[in-house]
Order: structure tokens, then C-alpha cells, then sequence
């Protein structure tokens, strides 16, 4: 099982609470008088922290129920280290009061109108970053307590990353990835991604990103990573390979015209500067990196003449490795 249902019902909950917080501050956000709106957010915001601060003590306090049932009583944890829900609450993930980031979904709007934006354009801006700062507040806590909770088990070595089927390209190549207890949660706004304990007698499968690929819809796929990324690897190539190379995407010129290439893996190191060769020494950089560019997918399916030109130039870039 890969990973186990009680990992995915914990995480699949948390985003539950997450969104059901959100739409509350949505419903908060609505009253807003538009003719003064800096005042009036001011007098809504003692009820919109309740309910964030709310929402993160529901997903803080889901934790220990959740080990509890996933791993039992651990004989080596001390009776005096248990988590504490309360002290995750009224913080974001990055430590700085609630009232002070709920504030910034109301400075954004007032911006936009005092540069003279419609007003429902601006609320609407600003909606949709309260949105993001609640979701994210509600996760966090959620996984902060995760962690907590884990490292006061001396029986949880590890984690393995849970990864949802709609979750962004970046995630979803880290689905199953195995961490030290003590490692920090890799996340992003509004990220949706949980975790599981691994212990010597509870060892869950690792996802395997593939799987992930397989089980999203076709509309997932392309939102997730575009049309041509998603040809890319249903051809056959690597999701990781596809996925880290549009970090450095530029344009470069090949084949007498302009080219979507990448920058990412064409030193001597990389699969692809490897494979493409053609090597100089470039100032700055440690290793020589090779002057033939690096095609994107989307590149190499407007070049290919056919299925098998495809294949040969994916295997060619490192993308099908």
C-alpha cells in the first residue's frame, strides 16, 4: 500500500479543514464596506483570526489521534513530551503573528484601488490572497503538529512525502522521497502535501511518482505540467527530468531558428550534458557545460517528424533516460 489509507484520510481531512476555514474568511471578507475598507477589514479581523486561529487548532489537534491509531503507544516516549495544539496557533508557518499577515490581503486591495483599479477587480485580488495565506496557515499548523508529534516518538526514524494526485509538478516529483525526523517539510503556498512516520515496525511504501502521474485525469495532467510535458512522459520520459528542466528555461538558437531549451543538467555532471557533449568552460561555473541546447519537450514535439524522431531526441535531451 502506497502510502497507507490512514496517511491519505489524515491528509485528505487537514485539506478538508483548510478549505472550510478559507471559505469562512471568504464569507468575512465579502462584508467589507468598499467605501472604507481599510476600517472595516479592521473590525472584521478579530472574527477572522477566531476562525484561522480555529481552523489551526483543529488540524494541530487531528495529529496525535492520528499517530495513536497509525503507530500505537511508543514504551520510549516520555510521559512529559506530548504535542501541544495550542502553541501552533495564531502563527504562520513562517513564525509571524496571524493579525499581521491577515492585514495583507487588505493593504493589496486598498493598493490596487488607490491606483485606480475597480474596486471589485481589487476585492476580488485581495480575496483571493487571503485565500491562499488562510489555506496555507491551516496547513502549516497541521503539518508543524505532524512533526512535532513524530520527533517526540523516538520510535519515528523518518517520513515518507504524501503526495495528492492534483498536487503541483514540483511536488509531485518528491511523492515518496524518505526524510530524517528532523528535516524540515519542503512546502509552498496552499500545498496540500502530508507526510508519514516510518518506524521499525511500520514502514510504508514510498509513492512512486509515476504512479501519481497514472492516477491523475487528463485535465490534472495538463494543468499540472502543460500539454507537451504530459506527451513527454507518456512517450516515456522521466517526470523528474521533464519537471526540473523548466527551471532554467530561456530560448537559444539551433537548427537555424530560435529554440525553447533549459539550462538545468548540461554540465559534464548532468545525464543530459553528458549525452549532448560538445563541451566548453563557461566563467563562473565549476564544471564545463556543453553548447549544444538543451531542448524543452515542447521543442523537441514541434521538431520531431514523427513518434520514434521523439523518442530518439527525449533519449537524446535526458528526458528519457
Amino acid at each position: 500500500m502506497s502510502p497507507t489509507p490512514r496517511a491519505v484520510a489524515h491528509q485528505e481531512a487537514r485539506a478538508r479543514v483548510a478549505e472550510a476555514t478559507a471559505r469562512a474568511a471568504r464569507g468575512a471578507w465579502r462584508q467589507i464596506d468598499r467605501e472604507h475598507i481599510y476600517d472595516s477589514w479592521l473590525l472584521l479581523l478579530v472574527r477572522v483570526l477566531a476562525i484561522v486561529s480555529g481552523g489551526q487548532l483543529a488540524a494541530a489537534r487531528a495529529t496525535e489521534p492520528w499517530l495513536g491509531e497509525l503507530l500505537g503507544v511508543d514504551p520510549d516516549q516520555a510521559e512529559s513530551d506530548h504535542l501541544n495544539p495550542a502553541e501552533l496557533v495564531g502563527v504562520d508557518g513562517g513564525g509571524r503573528p496571524l493579525a499581521e499577515v491577515l492585514m495583507a490581503p487588505m493593504w493589496a486591495a486598498l493598493r490596487l484601488v488607490t491606483q485606480g483599479k475597480p474596486v471589485v477587480q481589487s476585492m476580488a485580488h485581495g480575496q483571493v490572497l487571503l485565500d491562499v495565506i488562510v489555506k496555507t496557515a491551516v496547513a502549516d499548523a497541521g503539518r508543524a503538529a505532524d512533526m512535532v508529534g513524530m520527533a517526540a516518538r523516538p520510535g519515528v526514524t523518518s517520513y515518507i512525502r504524501v503526495v495528492e494526485a492534483g498536487a503541483c509538478s514540483r511536488c509531485l516529483i518528491l511523492a515518496g522521497r524518505e526524510y530524517g525526523v528532523s528535516t524540515a517539510f519542503a512546502r509552498h503556498p496552499r500545498c496540500h502535501c502530508g507526510m508519514e512516520p516510518v518506524t521499525r515496525d511500520h514502514q510504508p511504501k514510498a509513492q512512486d511518482p509515476r504512479e501519481v502521474f497514472d492516477a491523475m485525469s487528463d485535465t490534472q495532467r495538463r494543468k499540472t505540467f502543460g500539454e507537451a510535458a504530459v506527451k513527454a512522459i507518456e512517450a516515456g520520459a522521466d517526470i523528474a527530468q521533464v519537471v526540473n528542466a523548466r527551471r532554467g528555461v530561456t530560448t537559444a538558437t539551433a537548427f537555424g531558428r530560435k529554440v525553447q531549451a533549459t539550462s538545468e543538467g548540461i554540465t559534464r555532471r548532468g545525464i543530459a550534458g553528458r549525452r549532448l557533449k560538445n563541451y566548453q568552460k563557461v566563467p563562473g561555473q565549476r564544471y564545463r557545460v556543453s553548447r549544444t541546447p538543451r531542448l524543452m519537450p515542447e521543442e523537441i514535439f514541434r521538431l520531431a517528424d514523427d513518434r520514434e524522431h521523439a523518442i530518439r531526441l527525449l533519449r537524446r535531451h535526458s528526458f528519457i533516460v
